[in-house]
């Protein structure tokens, strides 16, 4: 029977639907020794600095595990308990848990709570305050690499936009010591955020300075990490695990 118009019109939305998921999975499985072009990072003390429990595997487990992959030593800086909702204790647990899951010992994750950094959606964290304890850090334990939030934040949230504006006023007053770069991760668009690894071809495709992307072994491996985060798993945090491309794929920009 031949098909009708609604039958090739269907057609014609899938096809280039499975190309495009075809081309993902074949970039994707090409990754794993190739992410930013490194092979091993042997010489690289890299250190994460996140504003809340659970941003480490939300939106840098790619990074975190790739540079594991490339034999990189990995620090976690995370800038507040995450006490929003009085679960700072349980959070700081829950985030050594899942950093134990991505490769990350509980001896090389530390957690600032401060008062004046509180875990707030609406509250800009004094930036001179914020870059003592970042820079304190990074001096203490000999890092080359820091990666954080971009401008935007990923998701816009105060705290992580001041991060950026934190490891920004380091880097441009020229604080950091010599040789430690700055890595940011890259903010993307609604649609691109939630298409998975749908986004690979374009994420290759697209100017970045780093780019890791995740293999589905590797992936399963975040998400058991992010269920470690037991108080944070509300409905639409799972359908997040599902179809974020920040659970599979980071593109970083250098300061």
């Amino acid at each position: 029977m031949a098909a009708g118009p609604w039958g090739w019109g269907l057609l014609a939305l899938l096809l280039p639907l499975v190309l495009l998921l075809g081309a993902a999975r074949r970039l994707r499985s090409r990754s794993a020794a190739a992410s930013a072009g490194l092979s091993r990072a042997d010489d690289v003390s890299a250190l994460l600095v996140t504003a809340h429990p659970d941003d480490e595997v939300m939106f840098f487990a790619p990074t975190l595990l790739g540079l594991g992959r490339a034999s990189a030593r990995l620090a976690v800086l995370c800038c507040s308990a995450g006490n929003y909702y009085n679960q700072g204790e349980i959070r700081k647990k829950e985030l050594e848990q899942s950093c134990c899951l991505l490769g990350i010992p509980a001896s090389s994750v530390t957690v600032v709570d401060h008062r004046s950094l509180p875990d707030n959606p609406s509250v800009e964290w004094d930036t001179q305050l914020l870059a003592s304890f970042v820079l304190k850090h990074i001096e203490a334990n000999n890092i080359n690499l820091v990666v954080t939030f971009d401008a935007e934040g990923v998701s816009g949230h105060a705290n992580h936009i001041s991060l950026y504006t934190a490891l920004r006023y380091l880097h441009s007053e020229q604080k950091l010591p010599s040789g430690c770069r700055v890595l940011v991760l890259e903010s993307v668009n609604l649609l691109r955020k939630y298409i998975s690894i749908l986004d690979v071809p374009l994420s290759c495709l697209l100017p970045r300075d780093a780019l890791f992307i995740l293999t589905e072994e590797e992936t399963e491996q975040a998400r058991r990490a992010m269920q470690c985060h037991r108080s944070q798993l509300l409905w639409f945090r799972r359908i997040y695990m599902l179809f974020s491309r920040y659970m599979v794929i980071n593109s970083l920009h250098l300061l």
